[in-house]
């Protein structure tokens, strides 16, 4: 016995099974990249759609959301390498230079400065926020800059609020139950309010805070026991661009007995069920809400309320308007009474145009051992106005410069003390909002034919303009002004036309997709899958394409003409939605858009977006250059059995095959794609010799001459097929002729996709080239984009439903029959538009 052949033998047979056994790795591998790059998409795709304002977020969703993303990416890129062993290894860097961009955004705190722990307000001003928040440091700047008068007093810092909550341990443990509440949860938000409240209530001050702020007290009225202050709240964002008005606490006329007790409530204000949702849904952190204390002499008033120095219904109108009520003015903040309302004009002259005097029948006072009381307004004083004209006049003028001092319109409260002084008790940025008349867009529109009324919606708005059919890329550079996209399937190369098209419609494609991400960046109105569009609209056809309600009418419909153009986002200017706007600006554009430019590499992927872009499109090419040549005989290999003269070997990936036999019948076979491919070849009558002429068998034989020995072996060589479910890899000898086809034909439409490669032929150059129009030609017509050089054919077809890859793997399938042996009949151009012809018409059309 010849032990060395046996040895040989085992040898090459453990070769064989170890090339399976790498490929079925590297498809693995394929495979994951696949589904986190769906995943990926599809969490891109979430977090563009929070900046339609139409949801509630908060930070923990940005950060969750970023995390998940960059993990994925990570992932994808890790997948790409083990495919194209360690290829792209520069993607990592680019990687982490995206993501530590992303992660600065979100680490950035406010930061809380070392100071004392209290401060005068003869020394703060508005750039001291950060050490005694909003509403302190604005009055500072009224007092000491604009010289407005306001009571005597002095601020508790930001820096005491972080040493109390540092001392008792509260930072850590308070963040940990805000992360985890969820804002749209009433009851989480309740739960967890009352136990932080409780514990900052139970909190010790710090012996060293306490024995300045009691030294500050005793500074502010010399000594005396029985003064009586306000406790006012003053969050580092309270007053600013938020105003968080009425949402933290204020106690008034507090006895200095109480002052540390009270200091304690207004710092657990910070984390009532209402500031928690708001600055939740506002996007800060907990150590952004650091809480300063404002400790203020109590103003006993006899008249008190609120003033804008415009009016934020009519902006337009140099108007100011005050609002008063007799005693305390803290019933017209919180909107218990009506109040007398007085509206002056700014200019020429400060004056008196009308005034509303309600009868007010309790007012609020200070009691004499602290706290506040209601009484009945006393019979001389009832229906009698709380301020003399002059006050009014004073407070208009205090209004006026205020506002010139901050360069935008304030709201402001006052008080007039019992000695007819005027005082500012705060003010903060008055908001105006120009409203609209917004209703919602009618489901259907009476009296309009409505062409289409299915599909998916990628970016919703309202399109109306004439359509605009693109078949191929050349197409978009004709594209005109306002007009309607509609296409076979989506492009990123869209991405050119988007500022003009008024909408986009497709007959395929998803909303996780490249373009539709696009489409909402741009915020084109974007319908996709319609599956008829190019069908039903004709080109120049006037649309109107209503993308909330996914209908495309037929004409102009007049009555949502006032819907189009771009929509207001109610929730912009939030700080949630600002960070959330500049990390995806690291994440969601797409900029490689061209996988054959020259910028289609790893240095020019600007965002985590375009490493998934570049990575898709590279691992399909991996995958697919591994059996782009004739493939080596693969160990594990099962004959098919089926009725037709092809040597068919199988090898399975993932559980597709019936095992256990040397040999399998298709009804044994699990793979989609190779089914629907198998089905092409079994449904055509193969090939007997057609009719040919002598010249072309002599051309034939010619070249056969002159092909390598190694070449001729082949025409009696097996065919492999690396099949799974979803995934198909066929390398296909018939012949002199070799072609592959590699598909995947899953549920995600993203994943989907065909890439055929023929080689060869035994005729002569004219004759193969002829084949090669052939073939070419007839996948154009089935939306393949074809690439054809001398005898090699290169096609591919992308992002169609899984019933549509299965269709046109049949037809490939009956091509690859249709096609054997053709270029030896191929004589003349015009035989070969016959056979064209005859494909196109029995299978196509």
């Amino acid at each position: 016995m010849d032990f060395l052949k046996i040895f040989k033998k085992a040898d090459k047979k453990a070769e064989k099974n170890a090339l399976t056994e790498a490929f079925r790795r590297k498809f693995n591998k394929f495979q994951s990249l696949l589904a986190e790059n769906n995943r990926v998409l599809e969490l891109m795709a979430d977090m563009r759609e929070k900046l339609s304002g139409e949801f509630l977020f908060d930070r923990q969703y940005i950060e969750h959301g970023v995390k998940s993303v960059a993990e994925g990416v990570k992932n994808i890129i890790h997948d790409l390498n083990a495919v194209s062993n360690e290829k792209y290894q520069d993607l990592f860097h680019k990687f982490q230079a995206i993501n530590s961009e992303i992660e600065k955004l979100l680490i950035r705190r406010l930061a809380i400065p070392s100071c004392s722990i209290t401060l005068t307000f003869n020394e703060i001003r508005k750039e001291m926020i950060n050490m005694v928040g909003g509403k302190n440091a604005n009055l500072g700047e009224i007092r000491n800059l604009i010289n407005i008068l306001t009571p005597e007093g002095f601020a508790i810092s930001t820096y005491a609020y972080k040493r109390f909550m540092e001392h008792n341990g509260f930072l850590e443990r308070i963040n940990k139950i805000i992360s985890e509440i969820p804002v749209d949860s009433m009851e989480a938000l309740n739960k967890a309010s009352q136990e932080i409240q409780e514990q900052i209530l139970m909190g010790e001050i710090p012996l060293d805070m306490e024995k300045e702020i009691e030294g500050s007290i005793l500074h502010l009225h010399g000594g005396a026991n029985d003064i009586k202050v306000s406790v006012r709240s003053s969050a580092l964002q309270e007053d600013g661009e938020f105003s968080f008005a009425g949402q933290y606490a204020t106690f008034l006329n507090v006895p200095s007995n109480l002052i540390m007790q009270r200091y304690k409530e207004v710092i657990s204000s910070l984390f009532t069920p209402m500031t928690i949702f708001y600055y939740k849904t506002k996007g800060f952190q907990e150590l952004d809400m650091a809480m300063a204390v404002g400790i203020l002499n109590m103003v006993d008033a006899r008249a008190g309320g609120v003033m804008y120095s415009r009016d934020p219904n009519n902006p337009e109108k140099d108007t100011v308007i005050i609002s008063a009520i007799m005693g305390l003015g803290k019933c017209v903040a919180e909107g218990t009474v009506t109040p007398e309302t007085y509206m002056l004009s700014k200019y020429p002259d400060i004056e008196i145009i009308e005034k509303k005097i309600p009868q007010q029948e309790t007012m609020l006072l200070c009691k004499q051992d602290g706290g506040l009381e209601e009484i009945l307004i006393p019979a001389p004083l009832k229906g009698k106005p709380s301020l003399t004209d002059e006050q009014i006049k004073t407070l208009a003028g205090y209004a006026l410069s205020i506002e010139k001092h901050y360069g935008c319109p304030q709201d402001i409260e006052w008080a007039v003390d019992k000695n007819n002084q005027s005082y500012i008790l705060q003010t903060r940025p008055l908001r105006i909002i120009k409203r609209e008349m917004k209703k919602p867009v009618p489901m259907r529109v009476k009296g309009y034919n409505i062409l289409i009324d299915k599909g998916v919606i990628a970016c919703k708005g309202i399109g109306i303009g004439r359509a605009y059919i693109v078949r191929t890329e050349e197409d978009l550079n004709n594209f005109p002004d306002g007009a309607v996209l509609v296409a076979r399937h989506t492009s990123t190369k869209f991405v050119t036309v988007m500022n003009k098209a008024s909408a986009i419609i497709t007959d395929v494609g998803g909303v996780a997709g490249h373009m539709a991400s696009l489409a909402r960046e741009f915020q084109v109105p974007t319908v996709l899958d319609t599956e008829v569009a190019t069908e039903i609209i004709k080109n120049g056809q006037e649309l109107t394409v209503d993308a909330f309600n996914c209908n495309i009418y037929e004409g102009v419909v007049k009555e949502l003409e006032e819907f189009t153009g771009k929509m207001e986002n109610p929730f912009k200017d939030t700080h949630v939605f600002k960070t959330l706007e500049k990390t995806l600006k690291w994440i969601v554009p797409l900029n490689l858009f061209d996988p054959e430019s020259k910028k289609f590499k790893p240095e020019f992927c600007k965002t985590l977006h375009d490493i998934t872009r570049f990575a898709h499109e590279k691992v399909m090419e991996e995958m697919f250059r591994i059996t782009k040549r004739p493939y080596v005989e693969a160990g594990e290999a099962v004959r098919l059995e089926a009725d037709i003269p092809m040597n068919i070997y199988l090898i399975d990936l993932n559980g597709s095959l019936a095992r256990g036999n040397s040999k399998i019948e298709p009804r044994h076979i699990q793979s989609a794609p190779f089914n629907a491919f198998l089905k092409g070849l079994v449904s055509m009558k193969w090939p007997e010799a057609r009719p040919f002429d002598v010249k072309g068998f002599l051309g034939m034989m010619a070249h056969t001459v002159t092909t390598p020995e190694g070449e001729l072996m082949k025409a009696g060589e097996k065919s492999y097929a690396f099949v799974s479910r979803e995934y198909m890899n066929f390398s296909i000898r018939l012949g002199y002729h070799l072609s592959t086809v590699e598909t995947y034909a899953g549920e995600n439409i993203n994943d989907n996709y065909i890439r055929y490669f023929f080689k060869g032929g035994g005729a002569s150059t004219d004759r193969r080239l002829r084949r090669v129009r052939l073939i070419t030609e007839i996948l154009k017509t089935m939306d393949f984009k074809v690439k054809a050089a001398e005898d090699v054919i290169e096609a591919s077809l992308t992002k169609y439903k899984k019933a549509t890859i299965k269709e046109k793997l049949k037809l490939l399938g009956k091509l690859t029959v249709y096609t054997k042996q053709l270029d030896m009949v191929m004589y003349n151009d015009a035989i070969t538009d016959w056979y064209i012809e005859e494909f196109v018409k029995e299978h196509i059309k």
